[in-house]
C-alpha cells in the first residue's frame, strides 16, 4: 500500500501500511469467499488474528459497491441480508464488482455487543481510524485507505441495536455536494424501505458515512428495526433492499422491486427527546404512530418508591413516531424518542 503523509505538527509523517490483509482476490472474476486477517496478539492467542468474513464477486468491467452489516455488534438484520447474498449470488448476473462485510465490527458482532469488547470502540465513531491504533482503529483504517477508495456505492445496514427501536427506513444525509446528494436519494428511494428518512445525525463526528461521503461515494445506511433482535419483516427489507440497491447500481441484473414508501425528514434538534430522569418508560405513542405537537409521548416513573407522579414528556413538533428507546428502563440523557415529519 501507498504510504500517505500525515502532518502532526509541524513534523510530516509517513503513515504506516495497513496490517490487515485479504485472503481474497479483489480483481479475479468469480465468487470468492473468505476473511480480512488482521494480526491481534492476546492471552489466548500469541500470535492470533481476527478473521473477518468477506466476500468478493466480480464479473467483468463496471461499478464496485461496498456492502456491509454490523457495524454495531448487536444489529442482525444486515448480516443476514449479506450472508444470503453471498451464498445465492452468481457471478453471471453482476457487472462489476460487489465487496460485501457482513460484520464490519466482527469482534463486537461475536459478544452481540454495540462496540467491541476488545478495546470499547465504536466502529462508527472511530474513522478515518489509526494503523497504529487498537483493534477497531485499525479496521476502520482499512476501510478507510483501502476498501473505500474501490467503491461507487456504498450500503451500511443498520438498526437499533439492544438500546433503539425504529420503523424501518432507509437514511441518506443532507450534502453540500448536491449532484452527489440526489445520486444518494436515488439510491436511497431504490432500496424501497417502507421508509426513505433524510436524516440527521446528533454525532457525526468519525461516521463511517461521513467518510464514504467525503470521498464523494454514493451512500445509503438504513434502520431496519432494533430491540436487539432481527424480525422476519426487517429482514426481508434487509434483503430486498440490497437487491435493489445494486440494481439501481447497474451491478446486478433483475428488475426493480417497487413498494410503496413513504417520504420523511428531520427539520432539526426538536425531532428528539432525551430523558432527563431515570427510570421505567410508560410509551404514550407507538411507533409509526402520528402525534402532535403537545402530545404526550411518554412518562417516566421513578424507580425508588411509589406515590410519586411520573415524569411527562411532550412532542416538539407534528410528525410520526419513528424510534423510541429499549428496553423499559431508562437513564438520564438516553434518547427516548425520535419524531420525524411526513414529506409528500
Amino acid at each position: 500500500m501507498r504510504h500517505v503523509k500525515a502532518i502532526t505538527g509541524k513534523r510530516v509523517t509517513a503513515m504506516k501500511p495497513s496490517l490487515v490483509s485479504a485472503t481474497v482476490p479483489f480483481d479475479v472474476d468469480g465468487v470468492h469467499h473468505g476473511h480480512l486477517r488482521l494480526p491481534y496478539s492476546r492471552d489466548d492467542s500469541a500470535w492470533g488474528s481476527v478473521m473477518i468474513p468477506v466476500t468478493v464477486v466480480r464479473n467483468g468491467s463496471g461499478p464496485t459497491a461496498l456492502l456491509t452489516g454490523a457495524n454495531h455488534g448487536d444489529e442482525y438484520e444486515g448480516p443476514i441480508a449479506l450472508l444470503d447474498l453471498a451464498l445465492n449470488i452468481s457471478p453471471e448476473d453482476v457487472s462489476g464488482r460487489i465487496i460485501m462485510v457482513p460484520a464490519m465490527n466482527y469482534p463486537a458482532f461475536r459478544a452481540g455487543t454495540r462496540t467491541s469488547p476488545i478495546d470499547a470502540g465504536n466502529m462508527n465513531r472511530a474513522f478515518p481510524g489509526d494503523p497504529e491504533g487498537g483493534v477497531t482503529a485499525k479496521i476502520a483504517d482499512y476501510f478507510q485507505r483501502t476498501l473505500l477508495p474501490m467503491a461507487d456505492y456504498v450500503l451500511d445496514i443498520h438498526t437499533g441495536g439492544k438500546t433503539l427501536d425504529f420503523v424501518p427506513f432507509a437514511a441518506a444525509h443532507i450534502l453540500d455536494d448536491k449532484t452527489q446528494q440526489a445520486a444518494c436519494v436515488a439510491a436511497m428511494q431504490a432500496f424501497n424501505a417502507p421508509y426513505s428518512m433524510m436524516l440527521l445525525e446528533i454525532d457525526s463526528v468519525g461516521m463511517y458515512d461521513s467518510a464514504a461521503e467525503d470521498m464523494g461515494k454514493i451512500f445509503v445506511s438504513t434502520e431496519l428495526g432494533g430491540a436487539g433482535t432481527a424480525r422476519a419483516r426487517s429482514n426481508a427489507i434487509a434483503k430486498k433492499g440490497v437487491r435493489n440497491f445494486l440494481i439501481h447500481a447497474g451491478i446486478l441484473s433483475g428488475e426493480l422491486a417497487p413498494a410503496p414508501s413513504q417520504n420523511l425528514d428531520m427539520p432539526g434538534g426538536e425531532c428528539f427527546t432525551f430523558a432527563e430522569h431515570e427510570g421505567l418508560i410508560e410509551c404514550c405513542a407507538d411507533l409509526g404512530g402520528h402525534i402532535k405537537q403537545g402530545d404526550l409521548i411518554a412518562k417516566i416513573w421513578p424507580l425508588e418508591r411509589s406515590g410519586v407522579a411520573p415524569a411527562p414528556y411532550y412532542a416538539k413538533m407534528d410528525g410520526i413516531v419513528v424510534s423510541r428507546h429499549i428496553p423499559g428502563l431508562i437513564k438520564m440523557g438516553d434518547c427516548l424518542a425520535v419524531i420525524a415529519e411526513e414529506v409528500s
